[in-house]
């Protein structure tokens, strides 16, 4: 739902200016069609339906999972692709994975996002609208961006979208920015950002040379600069970072990478999340008894460290999965 669309519109129409609120208000509790807001005239809905669509994305496809995760592939209008994830767990948390860019621009060597060409930047509308797409499915009350590109390379779209998620029932703690650590957006985020979202760093390697082979980025931004500003957020904030590693057997999954990892973080700021990896068809992913030796480590150290449960890996629908060359 493209908001500054619909304020023209209504006001070429000469409508009142709380048209638009109200046209909000049914859309994020999860209105299918201008047709379901009884409140406006029908008249009005007539003439929106015409001038306003409902979303910014078409749905091209859509795949459930036996775990129950639905992805969906979604075309903006000038036609580029995107992935968006709903993810369903038994303790009723309904989570979606948010794209930010139709591919990404960065390469990480694991993640298939980067194996695509790049298209643009998703505008807030695009991004929201991913979120309104499963809304129209049920309730959501969790939301992460971590589906394709990366969220710092379009700051001002992400940060805009977040604050009308509540609106959808996310509230901002149960909202997470995942980033591999593009400095010009981590800082916009620290300094600017008052309300109490997450923030998740991707490092997956602690020795800088491995990193950059994995993550090039890393020679842009290294991981010693990207983590002093994460420092900063605590400072600031006073809320935790978290630390995605994904595990890939035989590269960066050894006690003494875990050794290496631990020695970078401080309990007090650091909780990392062990992401088994989805196959791409680059590496291997490590064993469990590689991914439980590498935890331990981290616990001796007093690092506080959880194995993220994968969701939809049978859809190609997990962490680091989503592609399209459609």
């Amino acid at each position: 739902m493209d908001l500054a669309l619909l304020q023209r519109t209504l006001d070429e129409q000469g409508e009142p200016d709380y048209r638009t609120r109200q046209v909000w208000e049914w859309t994020a509790r999860g209105a299918a069609s201008y047709d379901e807001m009884t409140t406006l005239p029908k008249a009005l809905r007539a003439a929106l339906a015409d001038a306003v669509p409902f979303s910014t994305l078409d749905v091209v496809a859509e795949r459930e999972s036996t775990d129950g995760t639905v992805k969906t592939l979604f075309r903006t209008a000038d036609g580029h692709p995107l992935e968006a994830v709903l993810m369903r767990y038994r303790d009723g948390r309904r989570s979606v994975c948010l794209s930010s860019q139709s591919g990404c621009p960065l390469t990480c060597t694991f993640c298939a996002t980067g194996s695509m060409r790049f298209g643009r930047n998703l505008s807030a509308w695009e991004i929201l609208d991913q979120a309104l797409h499963f809304r129209r499915r049920e309730p959501l009350n969790h939301s992460v961006y971590m589906g394709m590109g990366e969220p710092f390379l379009n700051v001002d779209a992400v940060l805009e979208s977040a604050s009308r998620l509540p609106d959808l029932g996310i509230t901002h703690r149960r909202t997470t920015i995942s980033t591999v650590g593009w400095m010009p957006g981590l800082r916009r985020f620290v300094d600017e950002v008052d309300q109490p979202i997450r923030l998740a760093i991707s490092i997956h390697a602690a020795d800088p040379a491995k990193r950059s082979e994995l993550m090039p980025v890393n020679d842009r931004y290294p991981l010693e600069d990207v983590l002093a500003e994460c420092r900063r957020y605590v400072e600031l904030r006073r809320r935790k970072v978290f630390v995605e590693y994904v595990m890939l057997g035989g590269v960066n999954d050894s006690p003494a990478d875990a050794r290496s990892l631990a020695a970078l973080l401080d309990p007090r700021a650091f909780k990392v999340n062990l992401i088994p990896y989805n196959p791409t068809g680059l590496y291997d992913g490590s064993s469990r008894d590689a991914i439980s030796r590498f935890k331990a480590v981290l616990e001796r150290a007093r690092i506080p460290a959880t194995v993220r449960l994968t969701r939809g890996r049978d859809i190609e629908a997990a962490c680091g999965q989503l592609a399209s060359a459609r």
